[in-house]
């Protein structure tokens, strides 16, 4: 699928796998994807997340837009995008990181929270901003933001859930990382899957 902000637009919300299970990563990814969740960010937490991202890639790669998360250094950037890593996502700023992103035309998107950090990063290449934590100030933090900044895409990330992603999205978010209350933690421990896709499908017609 095509590496551009468009694609989150589209479908915009972003699946945080963190440090799935690898005896269940696939059925988690076909869970979400029957639910209509595209984007998928897997966090290179582990010593052999690239090889999985590249497995995602080879997998899912003609079905989702899959990207790395964490990725707070340059060898891990470099490393996710070898992996083919459609996009690049950061807890924080990191110049290097937005550099090497850029350097090989992956879509950057580091993790900010002050006006200035947004500009900042802006200004060294990012597409995108990540506003985490974004449960510490909520959606009218990022409705305040988009008022002198309403070039600058946003994306909330950090308690981001069915019950209130809706007033993220009215803000002003372009799209908005999900993790634990999209991919319960129980319902994936129990192989109860379908779950997943319910929850995916409900989040979504939200958004329509």
């Amino acid at each position: 699928m095509g590496s551009n902000l468009e694609q989150l637009k589209h479908s915009p919300v972003i699946a945080v796998l963190r440090t799935p299970p690898e005896d269940k990563v696939f059925n988690i990814v076909e869970a979400l994807l029957e639910g209509g969740i595209t984007n998928l960010e897997l966090t290179m937490q582990q010593p052999d997340s690239a090889d999985m991202l590249a497995e995602l890639n080879r997998r899912y790669g003609d079905r989702a837009w899959i990207g790395a998360g964490t990725v707070m250094d340059e060898v891990t950037a470099v490393n996710a995008i070898h992996a083919g890593a459609s996009f690049i996502f950061s807890p924080n700023y990191n110049e290097k990181v937005v550099k090497a992103a850029k350097r090989y035309g992956v879509i950057s998107i580091p993790g900010v929270l002050t006006p200035s950090e947004m500009v900042q990063a802006v200004e060294q290449g990012a597409d995108c901003v990540k506003i985490f934590p974004a449960s510490a100030f909520g959606p009218r933090y990022i409705k305040e933001l988009k008022g002198p900044f309403p070039q600058i895409p946003v994306i909330p990330t950090g308690g981001i859930s069915e019950e209130n992603i809706q007033e993220y999205w009215n803000a002003g978010a372009i799209a908005c990382g999900m993790g634990s209350s999209l991919l319960d933690k129980q319902a994936i421990e129990n192989s109860q899957f379908s779950e997943l896709t319910k929850r995916a499908k409900r989040i979504m017609s939200k958004l329509k």
